[in-house]
């Protein structure tokens, strides 16, 4: 009785593995009547952020006097900023602060020299070139423009919707011309960018002197840039 019961057990085990093996080898059918598509929805605005750099370069025989300097510069240059600081409007921070060994014929260091940056951000163009113009102690060295997070929020849904619109009537046409009624939707991927078209931002000459900017702002123009959604994604056909 006993062996017969070790039979029986070892039987089921091999027909529960064997199961078990046949059903790994199923394999799904693969999908038919499936097509791969994107569309694109662009939309052009304005663009409504100035970002304007303004630096110094000093140089001396020791470290400690070039650091000193910069200091002296970018604090005076600080203190006219924040007097016209508003946020949003002009937004005021520091950018790279660095000082640098010089060498000479010889290999060996023979100096120092170093370099400050203060960057004004906003949307108030007017306030911004004002503010660069009574700066003395640092001189324009890039003008740059952008899209602030509001103006690019306000567009991007416009985008959007012309993107999935061009994708729907896509799909509709790819399935007629096939020969079926219609579709349904597999999966899709939004993303969205933004394009500068035109020049880039104008460098200005570094250490230019500020004094001819001082009773009128500096002249500036924003271009356009183009928000783009892409949407990508698969179709059922049926």
């Amino acid at each position: 009785m006993l062996r017969i019961t070790i039979k029986l057990i070892a039987a089921s085990a091999f027909i529960f593995s064997a199961g078990a093996v046949s059903a790994q080898t199923v394999v799904a059918p693969e999908p038919r009547n499936v097509v791969q598509l994107s569309a694109t929805g662009t939309v052009e605005v304005q663009q409504d952020l100035l970002v304007l750099n303004l630096a110094t370069s000093k140089e001396a025989t020791d470290a400690a006097t070039v650091q000193s300097q910069l200091k002296q510069a970018l604090d005076a240059a600080l203190a006219e900023a924040k007097r016209n600081a508003q946020p949003g409007q002009m937004d005021v921070r520091t950018g790279p602060f660095g000082l640098y060994p010089r060498y000479g014929k010889d290999g060996k260091i023979n100096g120092w020299q170093g370099r400050a940056e203060l960057v004004l951000e906003g949307r108030d163009f007017a306030r911004i070139t004002a503010t660069a113009g009574r700066i003395q102690t640092l001189a324009i060295s890039q003008v740059g423009f952008d899209l602030s997070r509001e103006a690019r929020a306000k567009v991007e849904g416009e985008a959007q919707t012309l993107a999935i619109e061009q994708f729907k009537s896509r799909a509709a046409e790819l399935a007629k011309g096939f020969g079926f009624s219609a579709y349904s939707l597999r999966e899709v991927a939004v993303n969205s960018n933004e394009a500068m078209p035109g020049p880039r931002p104008r460098m200005m000459a570094a250490e230019a002197k500020m004094s001819s900017f001082a009773d009128a702002p500096v002249p500036v123009e924003a271009g356009k840039a183009q928000v783009v959604v892409n949407v990508s994604g698969s179709v059922q056909m049926r």
